[in-house]
This record gives C-alpha cells, structure tokens and sequence, in this order.
C-alpha cells in the first residue's frame, strides 16, 4: 500500500523517553480492536483515516527535522495494522532515521514483516505469557494472548534491541498475578512495569497509592534486580 495512506492520528514532535537512546518523534496510528481499560488512548481505537496530519506533510516535517531528532516511533492505536507502514518506514530509513515501534504483538506476521525495517521494538505485554484468563479480561477479548506469546518469541530471536513492559493496577493484579509475570518474563533483556493512571472521583488520573507496596516491589526485584518502575 502507499505511504500516503498512512492513518496518522496524531504526533508528539519530541521525546526523549519513548525511543531509549533517540531524540525522536512520536507518531500515532489509528485503530486497535483491544478494549484495555486502562487505555489512556482509547479515542485511537476505532479504525479509520486519524485526525493527525496526512503523511506528505508530515514525511516533509520529519525531513526538516533531521539532525534534530535522530529517532521516530509509531505507536497508536496498534501501528502494526495499518498496512501502509512497511512503506512508511522504507521511506524514513532512507531519510537516515533510526525507526522504533510500539505494539501489544496482536498481529505477529505484520511484526515480522516490519522487524527487518526497525532498531528497536516496545512490546507491551498485558500479563504474565502463560495467563491467558487475566490477558483476555484486560483486553476485553478472549484468546488474545496467543498472538503475544508468538510475537515475543519473534523479537527473541530476530536480534532487534526490545524491551517488554506491562502497565499494571491492583484493579487487575493482585500481588501474586504481579510477581508470577515477573518471574514469566525474567530472561526478557529489559522489562519495566507502568504504574496505570485511572480517573478519580474528580476525573482526575492518579497512579495507585501504596501498590506495590515496598516488599511487593522488594519481591519482584529478587526475581529481577533490574525491574524497571515507570509511571503509565
């Protein structure tokens, strides 16, 4: 598919936080056919064109920006549904840009179609691999966990630099679900868990308080000492 048929939703014209070791862009995708109740992007959720700039524009933007940023992202939405990016991201690396990717890994035979073309992947993984009731309770959609669990064996055998991350509430998991996915991705090369941000009473959005609680977090850190905690 051409390029210019890029479903973009929005951009985030710099960060150094969402590309680990870039400057870059951030450019978001429409659609995704998971209904997480965390997501903080639920509005790029049902499929179509996107709000955000068409890619002609935005292809010439990032041109300019080269040298000032060194990295653009995808992330959405699911970006590996759209079916214009393989040819997108043909385009940036000609530029001589370095091309990150975020995904949930539903769709493992579009990521491997696109792992040739990237540097870097962030895999977010809903739940610990082998706990398929608590994946499809987080989604909203039943066997979604299988496509996961290929997509996660692809990126370890592909040689491109990921890193797995979950993003986590005690609305979901309990102590026990919390230790069980750490120790499910402990021979992953980096995983880092998102303390979710749900609205309070006043629609404010606030990370839990007390969880994990410091001998949780001791727990899950003897399992893996190099657990990363970030806010979601």
């Amino acid at each position: 598919m051409s390029a210019d048929a890029l479903a973009v939703a929005g951009l985030q014209p710099f960060s150094s936080v969402d590309f680990p070791g870039r400057l870059a862009a951030v450019v978001f995708l429409q659609g995704c056919p998971w209904r997480c109740g965390y997501c903080h992007n639920a509005d790029l959720q049902p499929r179509g064109q996107g709000g955000g700039p068409r890619w002609p524009a935005l292809r010439d933007w990032l041109a300019r920006r080269l040298g000032r940023l060194d990295g653009v992202v995808f992330s959405g939405g699911e970006p590996t549904l759209d079916p214009a990016l393989p040819a997108v991201l043909d385009q940036l690396r000609e530029m001589g840009y370095a091309l990150g990717l975020h995904t949930a890994g539903l769709a493992p035979r579009r990521l491997a179609a696109l792992l040739p073309r990237l540097d870097w992947v962030g895999l977010d993984v809903k739940a610990a691999p082998a706990d398929a009731g608590l994946h499809d309770r987080i989604t909203g959609r039943r066997g979604s966990l299988h496509a996961v669990r290929e997509s996660l064996a692809l990126l370890q055998r592909s040689g491109v630099e990921f890193e797995c991350r979950t993003t986590v509430h005690p609305r979901w998991f309990t102590d026990a679900d919390l230790l069980r996915l750490v120790s499910e991705l402990a021979a992953v090369p980096r995983h880092a868990l998102q303390l979710a941000r749900l609205p309070d009473e006043a629609g404010t959005l606030r990370a839990p308080v007390g969880w994990p609680s410091p001998a949780l977090l001791a727990q899950a850190r003897a399992i893996r000492p190099d657990l990363l905690l970030r806010l979601g």
